[in-house]
């Protein structure tokens, strides 16, 4: 299309990707699909992928009114600080975070941002969640106590002893304000986002959206569940590829949510209960499922956990916002 909008956009749509491969390519071609798609930049931050992901991308992006801006990373950020990354590169007043394993409905981004312009108290919205087969995930999440947090990593919420963190016993069929809605498509106020100072860089990637979440509730701005926007999601599209890391990031950010919103004596806790009762119950379910290289891959998870303490505690002890820690 050699016609440009000559309007700005009113949406920036920012894709983080990491090895998405065909997935990315199919979250795309739904974007060249939605309603007024003229107001819409996208905006893809690759994290030095190596599958070839931003290679050969699809004629279907011939489709956006806007030219898709790329910014390639030649070492992986990690998430939280390529979205960062992502939003500067925009203008608009609204930024939409979506992961690189969605496919949106047509209407979903317009939906989206109606129901966040609409109240001026209104931060964050996220959409409604479903699985390739059409089902409504639970995606919407409880604003993570200490003792939630504690009593999650000692598998009681199994037990029904401790409500789950998401919120398994509603259905997510209306809109209404939540504690956290799931990154894997968060849109925000532009200017709240900056006032915040966008994502904390030390998630290398999980509990970043919920505290992100947290923080905006904290400056008094509501969290909206958006029913109307639908949105595929594949769930874990490429961090699959890397289950010891994945644990060991799950694990990581967890101790530094813990110890960010509820001291540091909350993040010891946290670390004991993932060596001395998540790792146990990981490695006991892959022992019990007869799968040898899961239980080596929880293994060095916990290997990955236990040498990443002493930055993990520096950066606790002393409230920065410094790089990530990445395992060799």
């Amino acid at each position: 299309m050699t016609d440009r909008p000559a309007l700005p956009p009113v949406l920036d749509v920012v894709i983080v990707n990491w090895n998405g491969g065909a997935l990315l390519r199919a979250c795309l071609a739904s974007l060249a699909g939605v309603q007024d798609a003229a107001s819409v930049q996208v905006i893809v931050v690759d994290n030095a992928s190596t599958d070839g992901s931003v290679e050969d991308l699809p004629p279907d992006l011939s489709l956006l009114p806007r030219p898709l801006r790329l910014i390639r990373n030649v070492e992986n950020r990690g998430f939280g600080r390529a979205c960062d990354q992502g939003a500067a590169a925009g203008e608009a007043p609204v930024i939409l975070f979506l992961n690189p394993d969605t496919q949106v409905e047509p209407d979903a981004l317009e939906l989206a941002r109606a129901a966040l312009m609409a109240d001026p108290r209104t931060g964050i919205v996220g959409a409604r969640l479903v699985d390739p087969d059409g089902r409504t995930a639970r995606s919407c999440a409880r604003a993570p106590t200490a003792l939630g947090l504690l009593g999650r990593a000692l598998a009681l919420d199994r037990l029904g002893l401790v409500r789950p963190h998401f919120l398994l016993e509603w259905d997510h069929a209306e809109d209404r304000a939540v504690d956290q809605v799931m990154g894997a498509f968060l849109m925000i106020r532009r200017d709240l986002f900056q006032a915040l100072g966008g994502f904390d860089p030390r998630f290398f990637v999980y509990w970043e959206d919920a505290d992100l979440c947290t923080r905006a509730r904290a400056a008094g701005f509501a969290v909206r569940h958006v029913a109307g926007a639908v949105t595929r999601h594949l769930g874990q599209g490429t961090t699959r590829q890397v289950r010891a890391r994945r644990l060991f990031y799950f694990l990581r950010s967890q101790i530094l949510y813990a110890g960010k919103h509820h001291g540091i004596a909350a993040a010891l806790v946290l670390i004991a209960a993932s060596f001395c009762a998540q790792v146990p119950l990981r490695l006991a379910l892959a022992l019990a499922r007869r799968s040898p290289g899961e239980a080596a891959e929880v293994l060095r998870a916990a290997a990955l956990l236990a040498a990443a303490l002493p930055q993990l505690a520096g950066s606790l002890m002393r409230g920065d916002r410094g790089s990530p820690a990445r395992p060799g």
